[in-house]
């Protein structure tokens, strides 16, 4: 990971940390659960019942790639 993601990260509560990786299993399940964004090859997540919004790539080798998250 790079310095800013690790910084991040490390400002998250237990609660929030817990939420986030449910979020990021569904999408290592099911890289399609995300919705395409438009003219991008990226994909939003949204888990409203968790209050986590994830946005990501997956590449052709079917890694994912987190983008960004926000919303916790």
């Amino acid at each position: 990971m790079v310095e800013p993601a690790l910084s991040q990260l490390a400002k998250l509560t237990a609660a929030e940390t817990h939420r986030l990786d449910r979020a990021i299993v569904a999408i290592s399940v099911n890289p399609e659960l995300g919705t395409p964004v438009p003219d991008t090859l990226l994909r939003d997540y949204i888990d409203d019942i968790d209050g986590i919004r994830v946005i990501y790539y997956v590449t052709a080798l079917r890694q994912i790639t987190i983008v960004a998250y926000v919303e916790a």
